[in-house]
């Protein structure tokens, strides 16, 4: 396998070095500043024409910028450059969860000690290792705070830690202990869709993740059963792909705290939350008529919140006089549209907007409205639209078997993603 790196910086946006870790001796100090001076501050080519992976000479600058900071990755050899993207990545998200969520040049300048002691435990000779932020607590306390233990305490934490660098469980410590075992499983989908004028659906398909939170004791197995109607699965790290690609189902030791699941893709059978059909008339050269319905397809028990509708106007328009069913709407010049919001819209109703828009008369030329789409923003609970069904969610633990008792929570949550309708 190809190494990584041989060196990795940690620079501000002038280019200067705050942080510098070699992993081999076949770079020196310089090569930062190079790279400050022939790529950070060239002017033979603008930002958007810089690429992440230049090679100057015989040496291969890899990089990416995260907020006010640059993480530069250095090597003389034939690197795996993917594999460096991932582990700059894995070590930002990392740093991040030491500092409390916040990486820039401040926390970097106040952390130098912790910051040295993660690079020396995440690589090893330019070749990527441990990167979990769960295991690398186990032995790393946060903040660099170590209590004072007895020995006793302090060999069984150095043979736990011992336990997830090297076994196949990284992203989980042993011995986690709550009062009550909980799960939460999260469905949150995102519809992509282009409705024609009249009511076809042109284009759609729906992003989703399942999101969990888990605070369960010991070391147990998670098994999540699906309905078939997902495509484009990427799943965390502890699942068992072996098993979901026998079974179809998901199994897995899950990290203690929040973490995505997986994320997937339907682009068929596909359930839209809403129907548009808008209507907009030329009323001559100075007036516009607009006329709107909307119909919710979920069922009569559930809601949406937040519903929030832009129905574009030409941008000299003067004033709008408008009238709705439900909820409130006005003309907003800086968005050149009439924004509709509705706080709860109910299933298997049907809401309609009406506006006399009047525009500027002039008696220059204009160009013609080019009748941008109305886009939608909403959020339905408990509404899947790829179709998605979580069939089951079985905890087991093999040590205490069926006294393990387990609370678990399901929601759903459905939000718009591009949301268009043409006019």
């Amino acid at each position: 396998m190809a190494h990584c790196c041989a060196a990795i910086y940690f620079l501000n946006l002038r280019g200067d070095i705050l942080i510098e870790r070699r992993y081999r001796d076949d770079v020196e100090r310089d090569m930062a500043e190079n790279f400050r001076t022939q790529i950070l501050n060239s002017k033979g080519e603008t930002s958007s024409l810089q690429t992440p992976v230049r090679t100057l000479g015989s040496c291969t600058f890899v990089y990416l910028r995260h907020s006010d900071l640059y993480v530069l990755m250095v090597t003389k050899n034939n690197a795996n450059v993917m594999m460096a993207f991932k582990f700059m990545t894995s070590l930002v998200d990392l740093f991040r969860s030491y500092f409390e969520g916040a990486l820039n040049e401040n926390s970097v300048k106040r952390n130098f000690v912790l910051i040295y002691e993660l690079l020396d435990e995440t690589m090893d000779f330019g070749f990527p290792q441990l990167t979990e932020p769960a295991a690398l607590k186990s032995f790393i306390m946060q903040k660099g705070v170590r209590g004072e233990l007895d020995v006793a305490t302090s060999t069984q934490q150095a043979k736990n830690a011992t336990l997830t660098v090297t076994g196949a469980v990284s992203w989980r410590r042993p011995g986690l202990k709550y009062q009550t075992n909980e799960v939460f499983l999260d469905v949150v989908e995102e519809v992509n869709l282009l409705m024609s004028n009249t009511g076809a659906v042109l284009r759609n398909d729906v992003v989703g993740r399942i999101m969990m939170k888990c605070h369960l004791s010991d070391m147990p197995e998670l098994r999540l059963g699906l309905n078939e109607k997902i495509e484009d699965i990427t799943f965390h790290q502890c699942v068992n792909l072996g098993t979901y690609e026998a079974n179809k189902v998901v199994t897995f030791i899950p990290p203690d705290g929040e973490f995505e699941l997986m994320r997937y893709r339907a682009s068929e059978g596909i359930q839209v939350p809403f129907k548009v059909i808008p209507m907009v008339k030329e009323l001559g050269r100075t007036r516009l008529e607009v006329n709107v319905s909307i119909r919710s397809l979920f069922g009569a028990k559930m809601f949406a919140l937040s519903t929030v509708m832009l129905v574009p106007v030409p941008e000299y328009t003067a004033k709008c006089t408008i009238l709705v069913t439900s909820g409130k709407a006005k003309y907003d010049a800086t968005k050149k549209a009439i924004v509709w919001k509705i706080k709860r819209f109910s299933g298997s109703t049907e809401h309609s907007l009406r506006a006399e828009v009047t525009m500027v008369s002039t008696t220059k030329e204009r160009k013609p409205w080019s009748r941008p789409p109305i886009s939608m923003n909403f959020q339905v609970p408990m509404f899947s639209a790829s179709g998605l069904r979580v069939a089951y969610l079985k905890i087991l633990e093999r040590r205490l078997g069926s006294q393990y008792q387990v609370e678990k929570w399901v929601r759903k949550l459905c939000k718009s993603g591009d949301f268009l309708v043409r006019i």
